[in-house]
């Protein structure tokens, strides 16, 4: 007696099915791998930014510190030429200059060196 065909027909079709079904999955995997990967290399971009503006952020905290020293000597210099001012045979009048914030400047008063001047004449 010859066996039937029947069973074998209904596990290849079974077989395609599940055939297709790998390859669907397979196509969806490729996706997400391929997403995964553009997400990485965008992240990895993002950080090499990201390191780069802490990079300028440590660069001008260092000229902001340079800055604040350099404007922390301005008074003392003009003490030491004040003091210069006063043992020199020719006393010329100095005045202490006030620093505006707004301008980030020394300004110094004209009318008080003018009038030390005409004092002098």
């Amino acid at each position: 007696m010859r066996q039937s065909v029947a069973p074998n027909r209904i596990s290849h079709t079974a077989s395609q099915a599940n055939s297709a079904a790998a390859i669907s999955r397979l196509q969806e995997k490729k996706k997400e791998f391929e997403a995964v990967a553009a997400l990485e290399r965008a992240s990895a971009l993002f950080l090499k930014r990201i390191e780069g503006l802490a990079d300028d952020c440590e660069v001008m905290a260092d000229a902001g510190q340079v800055h604040g020293q350099v404007l922390e000597q301005w008074p003392l210099m003009f003490q030491t030429l004040s003091l210069f001012s006063v043992n020199s045979t020719r006393p010329t009048p100095v005045t202490t200059p006030r620093y505006s914030r707004e301008t980030g400047l020394f300004v110094f008063p004209l009318d008080e060196l003018q009038t030390g001047a005409s004092k002098q004449s």
